[in-house]
């Protein structure tokens, strides 16, 4: 008996860390009751569920699940889990499998929450330190909050300073555009159009995702890993993506942007629509869909990999097999900066985004992210080296918001004063992922946006501000879309 079974019939509990899958050593972990932390992921919508994978790190998009092996573990719950998107720890037993019908290697059975430990009580001196960088205070008069009206008074002023502004919103699914598969595209949307005016922003860039039919549920309930497409499926499930998109534009009377001029006029009192896409696998290594997507669906904006790797590159969340981007990748940036379409390098691994600078004549966008010096295994987080990829080419890198990582606004804000204090304030913006997170949101809703703009002008000058909430991404638009 080896010592790690030793430890377990004396009564221990292994702690399973995310890189015994990487490197195999959890094989032998195999039949064991362990715990392991992670963020529970399901295929639909659900709040709870008994059955789920189990990821190192928030996911993206609920609808574009992990699709290697070894990447996530699936769990069978002894009774529904919380999926809100929060990271729980969870015990059970730990199950090595072999020639799964669902390409899964790993599994947890008769899982149970471990309880999370009671919050320590009392504001820390970082809590303190934040208040008062909020309210100008010094740091002992810090726990004097402001009244309510000091409070409105700060929203207000946000609020009109917003109003003033292009203010974009470099990522986002919102009104529920994903619905692709739903009572065959015809789902009912969700606001977009009034949140976008309350809240004080002008553009929001609304991406379709392509790759989304490349995993399905088993009639058993589950996941099965990722498939190949069939030829031609992407394109028509993008084609059905660009029409959904279309059809909640003119329902509730947005603008559509197809340059840089219509950019830079955009207000929040008559918000605007840049038709972007998540993934550009419906290109199916033919330059001719994207010359068909910027005409007809007015596509400006193309992220060139999402969950799965495409031919155009390598993603962060599973392993490489391209070494960066391709050849092809290469000519679709090139041809995107011919027809004027931006680039984005988001979900990309660090050696597509440094080869992608190489080839770019015009600025990169990293559309949403975070910074992190000690990244997980398939992490969707950027280092320090990979930011400055983005902003050595004039590109903008947007932070975006799951709870999970940043709990609420002034988290979020910190976070993007921390990514400023890598690459500069010119080169941050905001990709809030609306709609297409998993789990919640620090920033639910559009109706939020004077909170993060009072944030960020008690941490920023006001042209910084202006430039993080859209003037940033206005700059880099300019470069790359027709004038």
């Amino acid at each position: 008996m080896d010592a790690t079974r030793l430890s377990i019939a004396a009564g221990g509990l292994v702690r399973l860390p995310w890189t015994a899958l990487l490197d195999g050593s959890a094989d032998r972990y195999d039949g064991l009751p362990v715990t392991v932390a992670g963020w529970p992921v399901t295929a639909t919508e659900e709040a709870e569920a008994r059955y789920c994978l189990l990821t190192p790190e928030p996911a993206c998009c609920g609808g574009c699940l992990p699709g290697d092996a070894a990447s996530c573990i699936e769990v069978v719950a002894a009774a529904p889990v919380p999926v809100d998107g929060r990271e729980m720890t969870l015990r059970g037993v730990f199950r090595r499998l072999h020639d799964d019908p669902c390409g899964w290697r790993y599994r947890l059975d008769d899982a149970v929450p471990v309880p999370r430990p009671m919050p320590r009580r009392g504001l820390s001196r970082r809590g303190l330190v934040a208040a008062a960088t909020l309210l100008c205070l010094p740091v002992a008069a810090a726990a004097q909050a402001p009244n309510d009206a000091e409070a409105d008074a700060r929203r207000a002023a946000a609020a009109a300073f917003l109003a003033a502004r292009p203010t974009i919103d470099c990522h986002s699914h919102a009104g529920r555009v994903l619905r692709v598969r739903q009572l065959e595209g015809h789902a009912p949307f969700t606001p977009l159009a009034g949140p976008m005016r309350a809240g004080g922003l002008a553009v929001a860039c609304l991406a379709i995702v392509s790759d989304s039919p490349t995993h399905r549920v088993t009639p058993e309930g589950r996941i099965r890993a990722f498939r190949e497409p069939e030829p031609g499926e992407l394109a028509a499930y993008a084609e059905r993506g660009f029409a959904r998109l279309h059809a909640l534009v003119r329902e509730q009377g947005l603008r559509l942007v197809r340059n840089a001029a219509d950019l830079a006029a955009a207000r929040p009192a008559d918000p605007a629509v840049l038709v972007a896409a998540e993934g550009a696998d419906f290109l199916e290594g033919d330059l001719g869909p994207l010359e068909e997507a910027y005409r007809r669906a007015a596509l400006r904006h193309l992220q060139l990999t999402h969950y799965r790797v495409n031919a155009l590159g390598d993603i962060q969340t599973e392993p490489p097999v391209h070494g960066g981007l391709t050849e092809f990748g290469a000519a679709v940036i090139r041809r995107c900066e011919e027809l004027g379409v931006i680039v984005d390098v988001a979900h990309g691994t660090e050696a597509l985004v440094r080869r992608a600078a190489e080839v770019a004549r015009k600025p990169l966008v990293l559309s949403h992210t975070s910074l992190t010096t000690r990244p997980r295994p398939w992490t969707r987080r950027i280092t320090p080296d990979h930011a400055r990829i983005v902003a050595g080419t004039g590109g903008v890198i947007g932070l975006w918001p799951p709870a999970g990582l940043f709990p609420d606004l002034p988290a979020l804000a910190d976070g993007i004063a921390r990514m400023a204090d890598v690459v500069g304030a010119r080169h941050v913006g905001l990709g809030t992922d609306m709609m297409g997170l998993v789990g919640p949101s620090a920033l639910p809703d559009y109706t939020a946006l004077p909170d993060l703009a009072a944030l960020l002008l008690a941490r920023f000058t006001p042209e910084e501000t202006a430039g993080i909430l859209g003037g940033n991404y206005l700059r880099v638009a300019r470069s790359c879309l027709a004038a």
